[in-house]
């Protein structure tokens, strides 16, 4: 009942990508970046985000099959995603669920700030911590939770793993090699893992099975 309780006050307060994306610019034009801590480094991180979010919003593709997927799916859902301006990995990945979710009428995307967003980002810790982004499937006719995914795309997430068992730490070096990860890899893993997990809730689903 609390998860449900949380899920669906949050949702109340849930904005538009173009609602995030304006929200973090006024913030940037102030001096400030998203969230609860204020910090020249998270000025600095916010303001390069800024810089990559609109060269991704150009760039990312989805794929015709891919599109076909998305539309292929019998229930409706919301991806409910908990984010922040300066976080790198959002930077790069919510310009990608928001091209897959206006590539079909199947998907709306929400998204949230983490700092103002605290009991319903403990609901989602990534082993204890508060990584983001986090993006949570709701089916739009129960408003039941379906499924997670986030911080990062596996292959990322190896990377980073890797350095961190080499090195100890995740440094500038490490940042540095996740964000050319990402630009290679075009957002199309996560593109990838998406869709499959969309695909593998829909098999788990009642009202889907109805369809069959």
């Amino acid at each position: 009942m609390k998860t449900t309780t949380t899920i669906t006050g949050s949702f109340l307060e849930s904005i538009t990508y173009t609602e995030y994306r304006k929200k973090v610019t006024k913030l940037l034009i102030h001096g400030k970046s998203s969230g609860n801590e204020q910090s020249e480094e998270l000025l600095k991180y916010s303001k390069l985000n800024e810089t990559r979010m609109n060269r991704l919003d150009k760039t990312i593709h989805v794929g015709k099959s891919n599109e076909q997927a998305l539309n292929a799916l019998h229930n409706n859902y919301y991806w409910l995603v908990l984010a922040e301006g300066w976080c790198g990995d959002a930077a790069q990945l919510l310009p990608v669920f928001n091209k897959l979710a206006n590539a079909t009428h199947k998907i709306k995307l929400k998204i949230l700030f983490r700092d103002e967003n605290e009991a319903l980002m403990n609901l989602f810790l990534t082993n204890g911590s508060r990584s983001i982004p986090k993006l949570i499937v709701i089916e739009k006719e129960t408003m039941q939770i379906k499924g997670t995914w986030g911080p990062r795309p596996e292959g990322a997430t190896n990377l980073i793993k890797s350095y961190k068992q080499q090195y100890g730490v995740v440094d500038e070096t490490a940042k540095t090699e996740l964000q050319l990860w990402y630009l290679h890899d075009k957002g199309l893993s996560t593109q990838k893992e998406l869709i499959t997990l969309m695909q593998h809730l829909e098999q788990l689903s009642p009202q889907t099975k109805q369809h069959l």
